[in-house]
């Protein structure tokens, strides 16, 4: 006998996820150790038990943002598109690591407005000069070259973020030691103790 009054199987305070989700946006020039941090930070997290899911910038445009240039239009809708996944991600207790360059205050100030679970925004400053000695993809290389246009930081501006929680300054700091930073601003927040 079917009847219409079941009772669910999960109770909408329970949570397979022990843990508060949130939003660890890193953001700086190419180069500047960003996708290194975030990968640190999610082995970090693992041995906590820890779940995070990592969105880097050249991942997303591999794939779900693959269709987008680099106008300021498809920068905005890259960043757009990459704060919405990471907003649904922390609504389901998930940490979000997103890495991208998040070149302009517009852009800075869309990932604001529309990740609505804590959210902690973390600049990765390191000189130009230190990024393109890093530059393993030899990007800086063709920008200068003129191969590569609309490149941040050569052809393209980066704003210094104004509402940064926390500045890393990666050119005097190894990635570890950058990691250990973020993770003691942000660990409390997402398994208190």
């Amino acid at each position: 006998m079917i009847t219409t009054q079941q009772q669910p199987v999960f109770s909408t305070e329970s949570s397979l996820l022990q843990q508060t989700g949130m939003v660890v946006w890193l953001m700086g020039l190419s180069g500047a150790g960003k996708s290194t941090i975030a990968g640190l930070l999610k082995q970090k997290l693992e041995v906590d038990g820890i779940f995070s899911v990592l969105l880097d910038g050249d991942t997303l445009r591999g794939g779900i943002n693959k269709n987008l240039g680099f106008s300021d239009s498809d920068r905005m809708e890259n960043v757009r598109r990459a704060a919405e996944i990471a907003n649904m991600l922390a609504e389901n207790n998930v940490v979000a690591i997103c890495s991208l360059i998040t070149p302009l205050h517009e852009h800075q100030q869309v990932v604001r407005e529309t990740i609505r679970m804590p959210y902690f925004e973390v600049f990765v400053d390191c000189p130009i000069t230190v990024c393109e000695r890093r530059d393993v993809k030899g990007l800086y290389k063709k920008a200068r070259q003129n191969e590569i246009k609309h490149f941040t930081g050569i052809s393209a501006p980066f704003k210094t973020p104004l509402h940064a929680d926390l500045r890393l300054y990666t050119a005097d700091q190894e990635p570890a030691q950058s990691t250990q930073f973020l993770y003691e601003q942000i660990i409390r927040a997402i398994k208190p103790y």
